[in-house]
């Protein structure tokens, strides 16, 4: 027994070191460099033990008004919304209202494959269902209500990706299937059931259902960055529902995601299910490694929102990012400068170096390119003195130039290139390049 207690003591020695240690100045700075040079707005808190150890906010909710953003500013959370569908779909199984081997045929049936599509298949993205985000028209249909009728009809017609449980692809359209299940056996607003299962037994006050963006309610709005910050549309929260319609701030989702993993959510049995990665998708969370630290995580991005959580079980850390307006300088960086204070890592402060390329030049870009490589166009305009780019039924997005031809957008890891010349432009991401020509 004596040795027992001298361990837990050394371990709670250790454990308590390194908040002690935590590098709060290295934060601190990269934050007043991004908000000095227009690169991030957004907030951030960091966990340990269930203790708040960091927090941190620049930018503004609105402005327009130049209201400040703080740690009690809200933020739609995106597809973080998944871990909190997927928590509640392990309730429905423990409260016996579902299983997950059934098939979703008898809630949709006129989803193709239904009677092969089984509950597990959506949780873990192995149902080859069409993501009705990657219509061609999605972005001149999402800010209007869509009813559970014309969303299910969406979703139908659509074409399958793959046969059921052949492999793992993304698709938000299964968490939206999800929500309406969870909806049809408990006879419930989806709202009502992320209430009363996860937002009140655990507290959490910043937490719930997003609506229409409230100013009065502490809720942000979420900008994209053209030379100025500019207000992003707001997609209607009856689109994503369960797969993306949660609004949120770090410190609530640093207690759910702790919550999660202390068995106040679902029994450890479940939790492990959730845990289980598949071709690189667990049920409704996924892995992340930092050197040889593993945490589990969701991220999201809705609109010009973007967000990270992530729990370090072994350390028993959580932090949380949430962002409403990213311009060259993501949030996975943001993480990695939070995770090397904490683990004394070294890190790299970022250094921003403005390019101005004359009017001229930049308007040789302009135009309406294609590919033979993949089927996508790319439209590059001009606003103010920056080019913006929109990929087809995509959102626009700027582009940070690094060269008087060569241009960036951080946050989705892409790289333009044009040659003026040849009427070209390669876009590189993910270690691929694709060359488009100009129409």
């Amino acid at each position: 027994m004596k040795k027992i207690i001298i361990t837990s003591l050394f371990a709670l020695f250790i454990t308590s070191g390194f908040s002690q240690n935590f590098n709060a100045k290295r934060l601190d700075s990269l934050f007043q460099i991004l908000e000095k040079n227009n690169k991030f707005m957004g907030s951030i808190a960091i966990s340990e033990n269930g203790k708040t150890i960091y927090t941190h906010s620049i930018g503004f909710d609105d402005i327009a008004t130049s209201k400040k953003s703080t740690v009690n500013s809200k933020y739609r959370i995106g597809s973080i919304s998944k871990m909190f569908t997927a928590s509640l779909v392990f309730k429905a199984l423990e409260e016996k209202k579902i299983k997950l081997d059934q098939t979703i045929d008898i809630y949709f049936p006129t989803v193709k494959n239904a009677s092969k599509i089984t509950i597990s298949n959506l949780l873990n993205h192995r149902s080859g269902i069409y993501d009705i985000t990657n219509d061609s028209d999605y972005l001149s249909w999402s800010a209007q209500f869509q009813s559970k009728v014309k969303l299910i009809e969406r979703i139908a017609s659509g074409q399958i990706s793959f046969e059921p449980d052949t492999k793992g692809e993304y698709s938000n359209s299964n968490y939206i299937l999800l929500s309406f299940i969870l909806e049809e056996v408990y006879k419930k607003p989806y709202g009502e059931l992320l209430n009363a299962k996860i937002i009140q037994p655990l507290k959490l006050k910043n937490t719930y259902l997003g609506s229409k963006i409230n100013l009065e309610k502490n809720e942000s709005y979420s900008y994209t960055f053209a030379g100025k910050w500019e207000k992003h549309k707001e997609t209607d929260m009856s689109v994503p529902l369960g797969a993306g319609a949660i609004v949120s701030n770090p410190t609530d989702l640093n207690i759910f995601i702790e919550s999660l993993f202390a068995g106040k959510i679902i029994t450890p049995e479940n939790l492990n299910r959730m845990k289980t990665i598949k071709d690189n998708f667990g049920m409704g969370i996924f892995e992340f490694s930092y050197f040889d630290k593993k945490s589990y995580r969701h991220t999201g991005g809705i609109d010009g929102f973007r967000s990270i959580l992530d729990y370090f079980a072994n350390e028993k850390l959580a932090i949380a990012i949430t962002s409403n307006g990213v311009m060259g300088y993501n949030n996975d960086n943001i993480l990695l400068c939070a995770l090397s204070s904490y683990f004394n890592k070294p890190y790299q402060m970022p250094a921003f170096n403005t390019i101005e390329i004359p009017e001229n030049t930049l308007s040789q870009y302009l135009g309406i390119y294609k590919s033979a490589q993949i089927p996508l166009k790319i439209e590059i305009t001009k606003k103010e003195a920056s080019l913006v780019a929109q990929a087809t039924g995509q959102s626009s997005f700027p582009l940070e130039p690094t060269a008087s031809n060569i241009f960036k957008f951080d946050p989705a890891g892409i790289v333009l290139e044009f040659n003026a010349e040849k009427k070209e432009m390669i876009l590189k991401q993910g270690g691929n390049q694709y060359i488009f020509v100009k129409e």
